[in-house]
């Protein structure tokens, strides 16, 4: 009985589970990131605001205008940023690279500029937009794309090591 004892003490339980942590780096990732594009739409080094995609497609009322769509609009994006790092761990989290990300926000803004772009028929095409816009927007995407990547696949990598020095030492 004493042995049983011992061997629940000398459990560490782990707080989070990988892919709980997964949502709520995804959730952060698209918390900062669509604060920084909205900072960025703010200063115009963009055209287009978060907002403009988030809430101004499917609603025309006068309070996205304020800082209640600009709070809805970051709130949003970190629940859509969920989904985005769950794709991303489901199919990538095994690469160890910051480039991968890096495509991954590349793969990510050609997904909305160019394929997503009919849908949002309050914003221009891509074709119309300045030069500052298309080098900010992608520049963005690369960082949002690596900071989803990178972390997620550090998460992994640093777990499979625990697991396997954990292994190690009872062998």
């Amino acid at each position: 009985m004493s042995d049983m004892k011992q061997l629940d003490q000398n459990k560490r339980e782990e707080p989070l589970t990988l892919f709980s942590r997964s949502a709520v780096t995804g959730f952060v990732g698209g918390v900062f990131w669509g604060l920084i594009a909205t900072i960025l739409a703010y200063f115009n080094f963009t055209e287009v605001a978060p907002k403009s995609y988030v809430l101004r497609s499917w609603t025309t009322a006068t309070w996205t205008d304020g800082w209640l769509g600009t709070v809805i609009t970051i709130m949003i994006l970190g629940g859509l940023s969920v989904l985005v790092a769950f794709i991303y761990y489901l199919f990538m989290r095994k690469i160890n690279s910051m480039w991968m990300g890096a495509v991954y926000g590349v793969i990510l803004w050609g997904i909305l500029f160019l394929i997503l772009d009919p849908i949002f028929t309050n914003i221009k095409p891509i074709q119309k937009f300045n030069q500052e816009t298309i080098v900010t927007t992608i520049c963005l995407y690369v960082l949002y794309g690596t900071f989803i990547g990178y972390s997620l696949s550090y998460d992994y990598h640093d777990k499979v090591m625990k697991e396997k020095n954990e292994h190690n030492k009872q062998a």
